[in-house]
C-alpha cells in the first residue's frame, strides 16, 4: 500500500518548477535595472535578506502539507530573537542560546502536534493561541527594543564560508533535509495525511505522529529562523516579527503548495520566499516611491495566493492524465 501511495505521490516536487522560473525571470528584471545584483555583495545581500523568512515558511510548509495550519511561527521567531538577544553575551553564550531557542521551538511545535493531532483540535485556534502566548512571553523577556547579540552568532551567520555565503549554506542545507525527508516514509506519509488522511489511516499510516512530527519539524524551523533573524539585526525586538506571518503564508502558496494539503513541497517554498524578496529589491531598483510599498505588498500577496492555487490545479490536472 505504501508503495502504491509512493507512486501516486511521488511526483508532487514538480510543483517547484514554476516558482523556480518566476524567481528566474523576476532576478533578471532585477539585474537589468541593478548591475550589482550579480556581485557577490549582491547575492550575498539577497541570500542574507531570504534566508529568515524561506525557513519560517519552510517550517510553515510542512505543517501545511498535512492539512493544518499553523499561525505561531511569527511567535515562536520573536521569542527566540528576544532569549538570544539576553542570553547569548552572558548567561547562556552562543551554543546555549541555540540550544535554548531550539527547545522553545520543540515545546512549542510538541503542545501544537498533541493538541491537534491527539485532542483533535482545530490546528488554526490552537496555533492561534500559541502565537498569543509566545508574543506575550516575548513581551516579558524584553518588554522594549534592546539586548544585544553576540559577536560571534553576527559574524558567523551573516558572514561567509570559503567564500560563500553562510546563509546560502543554510538554504541549501534545508533544500537537501527536505529532498531525503519526502523520499522517507514519514515524508511520504506526510503528502498522504494532507491528502486523504482517512485513506492514509486505512493503509496503515499513523496519522497522529505524522501530525505531531509535522508540528515539530515547523517549531525547529521557526527557531532556527528566529536565531538566523537575531544574528542579522544583532539586537532584540519583541515585535519584530509581526509581519512575518503573511509572507510566510505568501511564500508557501507562490511556491507552489496547496493550502489545503497534499500538494507542494520545501523547495517551492523556499524560491517563492526568494521570489517575494526580490520582488521589493525590483520595486526599489525601478524607482517606485516608497509610499506605494504597502499597495504593491498587498497586490504581492493576492498574487501569490492566486500564483499558487494555479500551479495546483496545473499539477492536479497533469497527474490525472497521467493517470
Amino acid at each position: 500500500m505504501m508503495n502504491r501511495i509512493a507512486q501516486r505521490l511521488g511526483k508532487l516536487g514538480g510543483t517547484a518548477t514554476p516558482s523556480v522560473l518566476l524567481f528566474l525571470l523576476m532576478f533578471g528584471i532585477y539585474a537589468a535595472h541593478e548591475p550589482s545584483a550579480l556581485s557577490s555583495f549582491g547575492i550575498s545581500n539577497l541570500v542574507n535578506n531570504t534566508v529568515v523568512l524561506a525557513l519560517a515558511a519552510a517550517g510553515l510548509t510542512i505543517v501545511i502539507l498535512t492539512g493544518n495550519l499553523d499561525l505561531s511561527g511569527s511567535g515562536v521567531i520573536a521569542l527566540g530573537n528576544v532569549v538570544v538577544a539576553t542570553t547569548s553575551t552572558e548567561i547562556l553564550g552562543s551554543s546555549g542560546s541555540l540550544a535554548a531557542v531550539l527547545a522553545i521551538g520543540i515545546l512549542v511545535g510538541a503542545l501544537n502536534g498533541f493538541l491537534v493531532a491527539y485532542l483533535r483540535l482545530q490546528s488554526l485556534a490552537v496555533t492561534i493561541g500559541s502565537l498569543i502566548v509566545c508574543q506575550g512571553i516575548a513581551l516579558l523577556v524584553l518588554p522594549a527594543p534592546g539586548g544585544q547579540v553576540a559577536d560571534a552568532i553576527s559574524d558567523g551567520v551573516t558572514g561567509d564560508l570559503l567564500g560563500i555565503p553562510t546563509a546560502a549554506l543554510i538554504l541549501v542545507a534545508a533544500a537537501l533535509l527536505w529532498t531525503v525527508l519526502k523520499n522517507t516514509r514519514r515524508g511520504i506519509a506526510l503528502y498522504a495525511v494532507g491528502a486523504d488522511e482517512a485513506a492514509a489511516r486505512l493503509s496503515g499510516i499513523d496519522t497522529r505522529s505524522t501530525k505531531m512530527f509535522a508540528f515539530i519539524a515547523a517549531g525547529i524551523c521557526y527557531a532556527v529562523s528566529g536565531y538566523v533573524y537575531s544574528a542579522e539585526i544583532g539586537s532584540g525586538d519583541p515585535r519584530v516579527s509581526d509581519s512575518f506571518l503573511l509572507f510566510m503564508f505568501a511564500s508557501v502558496a507562490i511556491g507552489g503548495t496547496s493550502l489545503i494539503g497534499g500538494l507542494g513541497g520545501v523547495i517551492g517554498t523556499l524560491f517563492g520566499a526568494g521570489i517575494l524578496t526580490v520582488m521589493q529589491k525590483m520595486l526599489f531598483a525601478l524607482g517606485v516611491a516608497e509610499f506605494y510599498t504597502n499597495i504593491f505588498n498587498g497586490l504581492i500577496m493576492i498574487a501569490a495566493i492566486f500564483f499558487g492555487q494555479l500551479t495546483t490545479l496545473v499539477s492536479r490536472f497533469t497527474r490525472r492524465k497521467v493517470a
